[in-house]
């Protein structure tokens, strides 16, 4: 299935049947950014949001204009809404977890298990989310989420779903490297080169997430791409310990991260191994 999705993909199918796929990410506008101009294309999609996109750190609602973090919050909700429409999905598609926005490291075992829910509930065989890359700790901890949830659903003896993994942005010598993958033996990509009707549909859905404004204009608008999941093992730091997140204030750090990992596997009762 992870293999004929991607196929299918690639070979530009005018529509997709998508109603046992889900797409996991961390934030409102992560789907835009990953895969915006494919939304149209993907037929019964479900979205799920682990996080509700306002930081606890009262400096991003401020900076925002807004008065408390639950108004922030909302407005990133009203403006993901606003997104997904432009790309023929209604609110009926979404999901919330509503963890705090560079906090989902922290609830790790309880949104595997969330997750594990969803995807048994709605039988599904396919997975879009994030690539392990060591860029945004909330992206890394999404990723381990939904391999976690792969495994306990084996535990469960449920069909294992497949997982295909998209890049966001991760560290590269002072800078950052934006939309492309740490190279992986094995995992062939599929870029797709958007056309320009796809472009700019992309550019108004980001456009949408207009308190995210800032930081999306440095994303191209040319390609997307996707690749099947290796099998990671999250107890190793990837990107050769090259942490984007280390060099700012995320409250996070390498040292920190395989902590959490290890304590999330002894409490879900997978062993500290390959996450696949």
């Amino acid at each position: 299935m992870q293999q004929r999705f991607l196929e299918r993909l690639g070979a530009r199918d005018e529509t997709i049947p998508a109603d046992r796929a889900a797409l996991v990410v961390a934030h409102p506008d992560d789907e835009t950014l990953a895969l915006g101009a494919q939304l149209p294309r993907l037929e019964g999609l479900v979205l799920v949001h682990v996080t509700d996109g306002a930081p606890r750190n009262r400096f991003d609602e401020t900076r925002h204009g807004f008065a408390t973090w639950q108004d922030y919050a909302a407005a990133r909700r009203r403006e993901l809404e606003t997104a997904v429409a432009l790309g023929g999905l209604t609110a009926d598609a979404l999901i919330a977890l509503a963890v705090p926005d560079q906090e989902a490291s922290l609830a790790m075992p309880a949104i595997a298990r969330r997750l594990a829910g969803v995807f048994q509930a709605r039988g599904v065989e396919t997975v879009l989310t994030h690539a392990y890359e060591g860029g945004h700790p909330d992206h890394d901890a999404v990723a381990f989420c939904v391999h976690a949830a792969r495994r306990l659903l084996a535990a469960r003896g449920q069909p294992r779903f497949g997982v295909i993994e998209m890049p966001f942005y991760h560290a590269d010598g002072s800078g950052w490297v934006r939309q492309r993958f740490i190279p992986e033996p094995g995992c062939p990509e599929t870029v797709l080169r958007l056309s320009e009707p796809e472009r700019a549909l992309k550019r108004r859905m980001l456009a949408a997430h207009a308190t995210q404004a800032e930081t999306l204009s440095s994303f191209s608008l040319e390609e997307e791409r996707f690749r099947p999941a290796p099998d990671h093992d999250f107890t190793s730091l990837p990107n050769g310990g090259e942490l984007l997140y280390e060099r700012y204030g995320w409250g996070m750090t390498g040292a920190r991260w395989r902590e959490l990992v290890r304590d999330a596997l002894a409490e879900l009762g997978l062993e500290a191994r390959a996450c696949a």
